[in-house]
């Protein structure tokens, strides 16, 4: 019987970035689990991943949001429930980064940052829980980041905003945990995707990292599929608020 608290059968799950790594494994696991999806995408003719979750046996709908537009933003999540008639999930992960020593940081990047990362995550959660807490039941997951406790080199806007998430996922669980929405982050360590590889191939940096890692590797994208449905999922109906790191131990040391 406990294994049937992670069962997501019947659950509509709508993920943004999951075209690729973390964000497709969540995506998978979380139809593995019995999900049907919703992907929020910017390129409708990439459909590599609604395939994969439609041979699975589920649902699979790709919703267009151009993360940079507004308005589709903001009618993602009443396109998911057109859609689907209802979403029980939110998986708030696409992100971009930009680097540069602080004193030539653009403007022009700092906005950009901020509004990928954190002005459209807030926008989802509101739109989402604009239908969640009226039903008094779904699972909001934000994206947030090592950089939520740290301070990074050279990425301040990207520092800025995963601060935001962190804390704009304590502030939501606050006002909504009473109506059985559950809103909680995931923290990516240092996990080997397309967003890294310039770390990667840096033998020093990598080595040094590396070092700093109990768990002696860097992530891969498979390493979220289980945070992902549990925190989906009804064995996490009485965790509000809380950030939980899958970094190899990384923020332990």
């Amino acid at each position: 019987m406990s294994m049937n608290l992670f069962d997501l059968s019947g659950k509509v799950a709508a993920i943004s970035g999951a075209t690729r790594g973390i964000g497709k494994s969540m995506a998978l696991a979380l139809a593995e689990a019995g999900a049907d999806i919703a992907l929020l995408q910017r390129n409708t003719e990439q459909t590599d991943v609604k395939e994969e979750i439609e041979k699975l046996g589920r649902t699979c709908a790709i919703i267009p949001c151009d993360l940079e537009k507004t308005d589709e933003v903001k009618a993602a999540i009443p396109n998911v429930v057109s859609r689907f008639g209802t979403i029980d999930i939110l998986v708030n992960n696409a992100g971009i980064q930009r680097r540069s020593p602080s004193v030539d940081f653009s403007e022009t990047d700092w906005d950009d940052v901020l509004d990928i990362n954190l002005k459209t995550v807030w926008l989802l959660c509101q739109e989402a829980g604009r239908h969640m807490v009226p039903k008094g039941q779904g699972k909001i997951i934000n994206v947030a980041s090592l950089l939520s406790f740290q301070g990074g080199i050279n990425v301040p806007a990207y520092a800025a905003a995963k601060g935001g998430v962190a804390q704009l996922t304590k502030a939501l669980s606050n006002e909504w945990a009473k109506h059985h929405v559950n809103v909680n982050a995931i923290v990516p360590g240092y996990i080997a995707t397309d967003m890294n590889t310039a770390i990667l191939e840096d033998e020093k940096r990598n080595a040094q990292i590396l070092d700093r890692i109990p768990a002696d590797r860097w992530g891969n994208p498979d390493d979220f599929k289980g945070t992902a449905v549990f925190l989906s999922s009804a064995a996490s109906n009485y965790v509000h608020g809380h950030l939980v790191a899958v970094d190899g131990g990384w923020l332990g040391r």
